[in-house]
């Protein structure tokens, strides 16, 4: 169910909903968070369906807000969506024109889920400095995703340098399988050192994430190897037994390869866009590893 309401204000939104819930018998005490969600009309819908997904474990209020500045006049429009056109929480659509896109949070705020987190969401576009944008201030957690930027390599230079401790981006949570296998291939006999370490993968921030990673976490020389294909291929652990190695195999398959022993493949899909955003909003805490990684680990690899 969509509920449209033209020229509106936060007050009438908020009405609305009250009402919506008690048409169906619901309280929206049982939402656990808000999550904010900032982006275009071409963003839009996707977005709002990966947060629907993501909200049938974590129960929440999306609101969405798509900003128009080029239009003239001053006006609120909203959509108030419940039941199949939302998850598992109610999705509220804010589309301010003119004037009123300088205040986003002045709008927001009378629809908080009371005493709840509140995850800040950049599908797309991003600020450059999160925790300084109005959407932002408010937030428990800032999640970007500077890959689908116009400019990635310009947006995550600017996110680094303005970083704080509740900043964090999709392309480090995409890595959280590899990170996880990776770790478990050196937490096994015969425990050598790494002396050296290889990525291979397109130009990606993930390959330069995990790069990065690898750098600061073994203290051992890290370099990029770039390749054609637009992800990460894979990761060459070089020790005194010979290579260690995580390969991108054909489809959803992995291969790790070890000195004297066969070959293994496993299962490595990439993640979706909604496991990402179910682990943000599953850790609202800041992200000390990742902090470590573009703080200290980034200066430690060569990315060009």
């Amino acid at each position: 169910m969509i509920v449209e309401l033209p020229n509106s204000t936060t007050a009438e939104i908020s009405r609305r909903i009250d009402q919506l819930h008690k048409e169906r018998g619901e309280s929206a005490q049982s939402r656990v968070l808000t999550l904010l969600i900032s982006t275009d009309e071409d963003h839009l819908e996707s977005a709002v369906e990966t947060a629907n997904t993501a909200s049938r474990e974590h129960p929440c209020r999306v609101i969405a807000l798509v900003a128009h500045p080029e239009i003239s006049e001053s006006r609120l429009d909203a959509q108030v969506r419940f039941g199949a056109d939302a998850g598992a929480g109610e999705v509220i659509v804010l589309r301010p024109t003119n004037g009123l896109t300088h205040h986003l949070d002045t709008l927001v705020i009378p629809l908080l889920v009371p005493d709840a987190p509140i995850v800040a969401w950049w599908p797309s576009k991003a600020p450059e400095d999160p925790s300084e944008d109005p959407i932002g201030r408010m937030a428990t957690s800032r999640v970007t995703d500077a890959m689908e930027s116009p400019n990635p390599e310009a947006l995550f230079t600017a996110l680094r340098a303005n970083w704080s401790p509740r900043d964090t981006d999709m392309s480090w949570t995409s890595l959280t399988v590899w990170r996880g296998v990776l770790a478990s291939m050196l937490d096994q006999p015969p425990y050598l050192p790494v002396e050296s370490v290889v990525v291979r993968g397109g130009n990606r921030l993930c390959v330069d994430l995990v790069a990065s990673w690898l750098a600061v976490a073994l203290k051992a020389p890290t370099r990029i190897e770039r390749t054609e294909q637009d992800t990460l291929m894979g990761v060459y652990f070089h020790r005194e037994d010979g290579v260690t190695s995580l390969e991108r195999g054909e489809g959803t398959t992995a291969i790790i390869r070890q000195p004297g022993q066969a070959e293994q493949r496993i299962s490595l899909p990439r993640r979706s866009m909604v496991e990402c955003l179910s682990e943000e909003l599953r850790r609202l805490d800041p992200d000390e590893e990742y902090a470590e990684v573009i703080t200290n680990g980034w200066k430690m690899v060569d990315h060009y």
